[in-house]
């Protein structure tokens, strides 16, 4: 099994969370939508979002060899939108490098994301999937809403599940 680390993602990891997005979504999208709407599809969502890199809230994960080979965050903030909602976190631009899916890389990420939106107030997590990742975030425990579509800034019309899952602490006080 190949070794990883998360970590808080930083400004300066642009360049290789973009790189994972587009290794990522380039060939696990495709099974899911047709060649003409990838075309215009992936150059807007393989590009990292600086806002959400400066955050705090975005973790990569960095092989032994310190290169990028997953990625994913949440914010209080629907994509695309400033304002939110109290208590509802949205699960944000998740990937992991072909090369390394089956290890627990995107688990671990959302788990970090659960941990901090827990502290954070957030009570239920929202998440816009592609249609081919639905199993996995069902596997974390969303829950399917239903089909849903986002427009893009291309004109297109990119059809997605819209997903979300209850979170709550599972931290106790023992007395004393």
């Amino acid at each position: 099994m190949p070794e990883y680390a998360i970590r808080v993602a930083t400004t300066a990891d642009h360049h290789a969370v973009s790189n994972v997005l587009t290794q990522s979504y380039s060939r696990l999208m495709q099974p899911a939508y047709d060649a003409s709407m990838l075309s215009r599809v992936l150059p807007l969502i393989t590009q990292a979002n600086p806002k959400l890199l400066a955050s705090g809230l975005y973790y990569v994960a960095q092989d032994a060899e310190d290169a990028l080979v997953g990625c994913g965050g949440w914010s209080p903030e629907q994509p695309g939108e400033d304002g939110s909602q109290q208590g509802v976190g949205h699960i944000r631009h998740f990937a992991t490098h072909p090369d390394f899916l089956g290890v627990g890389i995107g688990r671990a990420i959302y788990q970090q994301c659960e941990t901090q939106a827990i502290v954070a107030g957030i009570v239920r997590f929202v998440c816009y999937s592609s249609l081919n990742a639905e199993p996995f975030y069902t596997a974390l425990g969303f829950n399917t809403v239903g089909p849903t579509t986002v427009r893009m800034s291309s004109g297109c019309v990119f059809p997605i599940m819209q997903m979300q899952r209850t979170i709550k602490s599972t931290w106790r006080f023992s007395g004393g």
